[in-house]
């Protein structure tokens, strides 16, 4: 991971810009939006704050929200996925996938999608991600920090078999029985809970388990996930699909595309 935030090099645009409809004229440089895009998921900067060298904070707050509707930042997100897994010498798919939560504190003067979890003594909101054995985020959502685990992970699996016809199975913790684990079952795949030794107490490393608390810990970097300062949930799954992003085209080798 980069220590700072850093433009995208002419390699990572030509990968970035097939995603956009970069070819047509613009007032606005379409790599440059795009910076700037990353560059608020990096430092958290208010939107009307956004730095002079990038283009107005409107027009680009206009395709940040415009590319999260059309669903063109998930669709970049998984792509870049499947190319670092490409070149890690694994299928483009993965077989398995770790589900697991994270409840953050939500703005103050934000009610919409609030509530408190009372497990973690937390007033905000809950975000669930999907990674792979590598931790890379495949979908996310975002939901009031009062849902249950089991109830708000279940759009993760919206369209999952087609979205990735390797899938084998899924674990999580034991937070996930119950409506989820049969959502999983029934679309074919199996679902996994990692037991513990018998007689272990505290904090145990669970087999693969451990890459999803990795990833969680890794969106730390991007201050604009951190606290959650969006309106809507659409707008909180876009920016961390955003730190995925981030994170993944500084590893990619651009030499063997």
């Amino acid at each position: 991971m980069q220590p700072q935030f850093e433009r995208l090099t002419d390699d990572q645009w030509e990968v970035m810009k097939v995603f956009l409809n970069w070819q047509r004229k613009r007032k606005h440089d379409l790599r440059e939006v795009l910076n700037a895009i990353l560059w608020i998921t990096r430092t958290g900067c208010q939107w009307r704050n956004l730095d002079s060298n990038f283009p107005p904070w409107k027009s680009v707050y206009y395709y940040f929200e415009t590319w999260g509707k059309k669903g063109i930042l998930e669709q970049m997100c998984q792509t870049i996925n499947m190319t670092e897994r490409i070149q890690l010498e694994r299928s483009p798919d993965p077989s398995l996938l770790i589900v697991d939560s994270q409840s953050v504190k939500l703005s103050p003067m934000i009610f919409e999608d609030r509530g408190i979890d009372g497990n973690k003594k937390v007033n905000g909101r809950k975000r669930q991600i999907l990674v792979d054995v590598i931790g890379r985020i495949w979908a996310a959502e975002v939901h009031a920090a009062n849902q249950h685990d089991s109830i708000g992970g279940l759009p993760l699996l919206e369209n999952l078999q087609v979205r990735m016809p390797c899938l084998e199975k899924i674990m999580a913790d034991k937070s996930y029985r119950g409506t989820f684990a049969q959502a999983v079952e029934k679309m074919g795949f199996s679902f996994e809970v990692p037991k513990r030794e018998d007689g272990t107490k505290g904090f145990v490393v669970e087999a693969k388990r451990w890459v999803v608390e990795r990833t969680i810990a890794w969106l730390n970097f991007f201050r604009r996930v951190v606290v959650d300062y969006e309106h809507t949930t659409r707008s909180s799954v876009s920016f961390i699909l955003l730190a995925n992003i981030s994170m993944v085209i500084w590893r990619i080798d651009y030499l063997m595309l």
